[in-house]
Order: structure tokens, then sequence, then C-alpha cells
């Protein structure tokens, strides 16, 4: 990734000037997002002490509304509630849906496993808040893009593991699945296709330090063993990223173990693209698709017809 205005990629920055910088791009890149949504800033208390900060985003209408938990990406380095502010905002409108976007704990500052904590704390806050928000507890789905999505997926193992009450769905937007860099798309995109190699080295030594495990699943999902009984998933995947590989691998693997899963690879994009409001119409396009999905995940299952004569 290049950061905003100096031109310079982000591995070539220390953290706090990267968050500056992909702070200061998001409204260059990104549209304001829909306004027919209100938010309300909320928290909750971390292991650590401190406070979770959260923003809930609630369409117009009424009625009790299903959930989706959306964790930013950023390489759990950058990022925040406002770089991600835009496509919170459409998903709620568009599917519809309450939006709760977690703004997690970030590395160097907070190494593995602070994000996934924190991302563990909000879902069960969630599940047990729900009511209180106006949504349904029944019908609660996790998102996210990039590390987000690897966050998003591992609350799903998680929760199955935990005997916790499962997502309903997770949609998981070009997500990090494996420390491995022997994939094809790793190669190919590793320059000059918006994050870099390098850039995502960066991340990663960061967000792991010395004592991390990079086979840890809760890292790298792709080497959970088992993947069965988890939540159906939708998974976003851009032609030109160094990821789609290892989405296209996790993907598979999902369905190997019975997961009802399918991956969707928008043709000439980059990492992010998402984001991208205002730079490629496939931005808006990909907010459309994921709330359609997500309306459909969403909705009451219809009782199955009995067409025997009596």
């Amino acid at each position: 990734m290049v950061a905003a205005g100096a031109g310079r990629p982000m591995h070539t920055r220390t953290p706090e000037q990267a968050r500056a910088d992909y702070d200061a791009a998001t409204p260059m890149l990104d549209t304001p997002g829909s306004p027919r949504v209100e938010t309300r800033l909320l928290n909750t208390a971390r292991r650590d002490g401190g406070r979770l900060p959260m923003r809930l985003y609630l369409p117009t209408g009424g009625g009790a509304l299903p959930l989706l938990l959306f964790f930013h990406g950023g390489g759990y380095c950058v990022g925040g509630l406002e770089s991600h502010d835009s496509l919170c905002r459409d998903l709620a409108a568009l599917t519809p849906c309450a939006v709760l976007a977690v703004d997690y704990r970030l590395a160097p500052e907070h190494r593995f496993p602070a994000a996934v904590e924190d991302a563990w704390d909000a879902y069960r806050w969630a599940l047990g808040n729900a009511g209180a928000l106006g949504c349904d507890a029944s019908r609660v789905a996790v998102c996210g893009d990039s590390a987000g999505a690897t966050l998003a997926t591992g609350l799903a193992i998680a929760s199955r593991d935990a005997g916790l009450a499962p997502p309903t769905a997770q949609v998981l937007l070009y997500p990090c699945t494996s420390a491995d860099e022997d994939f094809d798309t790793r190669r190919r995109y590793a320059t000059g296709y918006l994050l870099e190699a390098d850039t995502l080295r960066w991340m990663y030594r960061h967000y792991l330090g010395d004592a991390g495990d990079a086979r840890d699943w809760r890292f790298a999902p792709l080497e959970c063993r088992d993947l069965s009984g988890l939540a159906p998933a939708h998974i976003v995947l851009a032609e030109c990223d160094m990821l789609t590989d290892e989405g296209l691998a996790y993907g598979q693997r999902l369905r190997d173990a019975g997961v009802r899963a399918e991956c969707v690879v928008y043709p000439g994009m980059v990492h992010d693209f998402a984001r991208l409001g205002n730079i490629v119409p496939e931005a808006m396009q990909v907010r459309r698709d994921i709330a359609a999905w997500l309306a459909a995940a969403f909705a009451p299952a219809q009782p199955r017809s009995d067409s025997r004569s009596l």
C-alpha cells in the first residue's frame, strides 16, 4: 500500500505515520456512504482494563434487525472506525441490517492475539446485548476485509469450539488465511497492485512480533485442521491481489469440510477495492452483491412444501 500524499510505500513508514497516511487517504478514495443510517458510539470492557470502542449503524425502519459484526482491515496495524465508515453505512442501508463495527487494538502496541481477543469479546457482547440494541440475537453474522476477514472467520471457528451460538453467516473480503508465500498470486502481484509483498511482511512482523506463531490458525485459518460445522461463507476476492489464491484455497477447504462456501473473484480489481468508491464502480457493486447475499442469509427459512397427495 502506498502512503497518501507522500507517495511512499507503507512499509517504509512508522506505524504512526502509516495510520495517519491511511486515514488521510480514505476521503479521497471512498464515498461518504449512505446518509440513511443512524449511528451510535458504544464501548465495552477490554481484557487489559481499557475500553473497546464500537460504532452501531442502524438503517431507517422498524422491527428487530439482523446484526452484522464488522472488523476493518489494515493488516492489524492501521485502520479503524473512520476508514471503513462508508462501507459499513452502505451495508447497513442496502441489506438492511444493523452493523456493529469494532475498533480493536492495533499492532505493534498490541500484538497477537490482542485483536483476536477483542474480536471474541465483541462477539460475546453483541450476542448478549443484541436485544437491547433493537436487533435479533438469532441472526448475527460476521464480516471483515483483509485482516478483519481473518478475525471474522476466526470467530466462526472459535464459537463452534466454545459451544457459543455460531454466526448465521460469514462474509470475508480478500481474507488473509496463510503465512505461506508459496502461492502464485503472492508472486504475480507482489509489487504494483496496491498491497505489496514488503508491506504485508511489515504488517505481519508488527502483529506477530518475535513470539507470535505464524502457524496458529487464529492468524492463518488455513492451518485449522477442522473447518466443519461453520457458518456459510461468502468470500470476495480481487483478481489482481496477492491474497487471492489463499482465499480460493480457504474456500475450497471450507467446501471440503461440508461448509457452504462461495468465492467470487472480481475481474481486474486490486486488494481493498471495496473501499475505492471514488475510483472504481465495482466498489459499489460489491457492496450491493454482499448486501443481497446477506439478505438471503438472514431471511427466515421457508417451510418445505409437502406435495404428496392425501
